[in-house]
């Protein structure tokens, strides 16, 4: 028990350090669905039998079970900063095993089934990786079914509720194939609070009440969790057309542009990226270019905060390679717009390729 309650508690300090240290979360916005399976570790239980005619004796016993399988299913809100809420179902099954008293072993047969409901809240953390951690704990109803238990003379066949919660520790990896996707690999530590009472009989058929106590579970889930109503790209516009020169006077050559794209949530270059840079450094030692104004981009996918260091580490990425090819750091100047500016414009929380940027302009 105070190895739990350690648990529980560590689970509680690391969620608040990471909360005061952590600026930026996983935008889940919006109606989610998840689901899950796993394996689960059962500790034994603490069982009496007081026999409910005053024959025999009270026999404290302790009752172990089998490592069994569990899966869930829920459906949650995120509200796009980090915080999700979600209602779960959740179903386990353990064999019983065997049944000590006063250091006799006996089998036991049947098993255990529960299920129930839990609510869960939930933080989601982003940490610049491609994983994305996050915790969260629930409270909830079990139903708690001894099926067919028989062991030490007593038959029980019965279901009872019981109090619940739990404690979650978990990984997500969003899949960027299907956007809205994610897998996720999960630790959660359930209980099941106080005692509950079975009524049963012992081989003679004389009445019994079996009482059993709290009961602890350690569980691995492996998972898919899936963002609904993902907001849709909007249409391209229409590129201005560019206004006629002036016939009095030639018109001064126009600026030129390069645009150097990048992966989601990356600020590395990429073998085309490095040739479009290279060509802008050509272009520039032969066209008298006194300034490159390097300005960095990013999609609406993350939190403005994060977007803004994101585009500015773009930036400073192409500025680097300029300068390895040649163009001198004095004559770079270098912005970060983050989400703002958009190439092609959409909704918040989308992943947009074309706006994952960094403009090069010759002046």
């Amino acid at each position: 028990m105070k190895f739990r309650t350690a648990l529980l508690t560590a689970t509680t300090v690391a969620a608040s350090v990471m909360l005061s240290h952590v600026a930026s979360a996983q935008p889940v916005t919006g109606v989610y669905v998840a689901g899950g399976i796993g394996y689960n570790n059962e500790s034994s239980q603490r069982a009496k039998d007081i026999y409910q005619n005053g024959v025999g004796q009270p026999d404290t016993n302790r009752i172990s079970v089998l490592n069994g399988y569990t899966g869930l299913a829920s459906v949650g809100y995120g509200f796009g900063n980090g915080f999700r809420v979600e209602l779960e179902g959740d179903y386990y099954r353990n064999n019983f095993h065997k049944t000590s008293m006063g250091g006799r072993l006996e089998g036991a047969g049947g098993r255990e089934k529960k299920y129930g409901a839990f609510v869960n809240v939930l933080y989601d953390f982003n940490l610049g990786l491609p994983i994305y951690p996050y915790v969260g704990a629930g409270i909830g109803l079990q139903d708690d079914n001894f099926n067919a238990y028989n062991s030490q003379g007593i038959y029980v066949s019965k279901t009872k509720g019981a109090l619940a919660y739990q404690g979650i520790v978990g990984l997500a990896v969003p899949i960027t194939a299907a956007p809205g996707l994610s897998a996720t690999l999960e630790y959660r530590f359930t209980a099941l609070a106080g005692s509950r009472k079975f009524n049963g009989a012992d081989t003679n058929g004389t009445p019994a009440t079996f009482k059993v106590g709290n009961e602890y579970n350690n569980t691995v889930l492996i998972g898919l969790r899936y963002q609904l109503f993902q907001p849709a790209a909007q249409p391209v516009p229409a590129p201005t057309p560019a206004p006629a020169p002036v016939a009095a006077a030639p018109a001064p050559a126009p600026a030129r542009t390069y645009l150097v794209f990048f992966d989601w949530n990356q600020s590395s270059l990429t073998p085309r990226a490095t040739q479009i840079i290279a060509q802008a450094a050509s272009d520039s030692h032969t066209a008298q270019t006194t300034t490159l104004d390097v300005s960095g981009y990013t999609d609406t996918s993350g939190t403005p905060t994060y977007n803004m260091g994101l585009s500015q580490r773009r930036a400073q990425a192409v500025a680097a390679q300029l300068v390895a090819d040649g163009v001198p750091q004095s004559e770079i100047s270098i912005h970060a717009y983050g989400e703002t500016h958009l190439l092609v414009p959409t909704g918040p929380g989308v992943r947009e390729p074309q706006n994952r940027r960094v403009e090069i302009v010759l002046q």
